[in-house]
């Protein structure tokens, strides 16, 4: 590994949620102020394929894989390793382990080809190093008739720095359907262009 490789490494894991903070962001408190099901209300539907990128210990993804029926998947990627096996536990003790796949991702490739219907990034987005390239990739995941909910917390993510992200998004081929309103958060639902 070259010193610039080393380097960046080392930068983009330190811009990454260790997995053991992750419990924090998973506890009955914030149900009540990000409630998922309310959240994903309407965005995933039966026998669909949704995409739950960065997806921690599966906040999102159990109500995902309620959304998406039996009939349905959800794959459920991440970097890390003990998040993913996190998920597995998650979606076992709920009964949706059979609607749910595991991925793990490189540090720069999803390294996903399956097209999806609805695609989640959630506060997740500002820990990638290189956006374009992310947004690039989940594109290419998407069906024609596919979507892509962005939320990126207020805390770390301002106005217009997240004015950019959705200028990034739509340079790439996405355009904004929507600006749903999500506690604490920065949020736009996209879809493919049709240009």
């Amino acid at each position: 590994m070259t010193a610039s490789q080393t380097h960046s490494t080392r930068t983009h894991s330190a811009r990454v949620c260790p997995w053991w903070f992750c419990p924090a962001f998973d506890n009955p408190l914030r149900r009540l102020i990000q409630n998922p099901e309310r959240i994903l209300a309407g965005l995933a539907h039966p026998g669909e394929t949704a995409l739950d990128l960065g997806c921690g210990m599966g906040y999102f993804s159990v109500a995902l894989a309620r959304l998406v029926g039996p009939e349905g998947r959800v794959i459920c990627v991440d970097l890390q390793e003990q998040l993913l096996a996190g998920v597995r536990r998650r979606a076992e003790r709920a009964g949706v382990a059979t609607r749910i796949r595991l991925h793990q991702a490189g540090a720069d490739n999803i390294g996903l080809t399956e097209q999806v219907d609805f695609a989640l990034a959630f506060w997740m987005l500002h820990e990638t190093p290189d956006q374009a390239a992310f947004l690039t990739q989940v594109r290419g995941c998407l069906k024609p008739s596919g979507r892509l909910l962005i939320a990126e917390p207020r805390i770390h993510v301002g106005g217009a720095a997240f004015e950019r992200l959705v200028a990034t998004a739509r340079g790439v081929g996405l355009e904004v359907i929507g600006r749903p309103a999500i506690a604490l958060s920065r949020a736009v639902l996209l879809g493919v262009s049709s240009r």
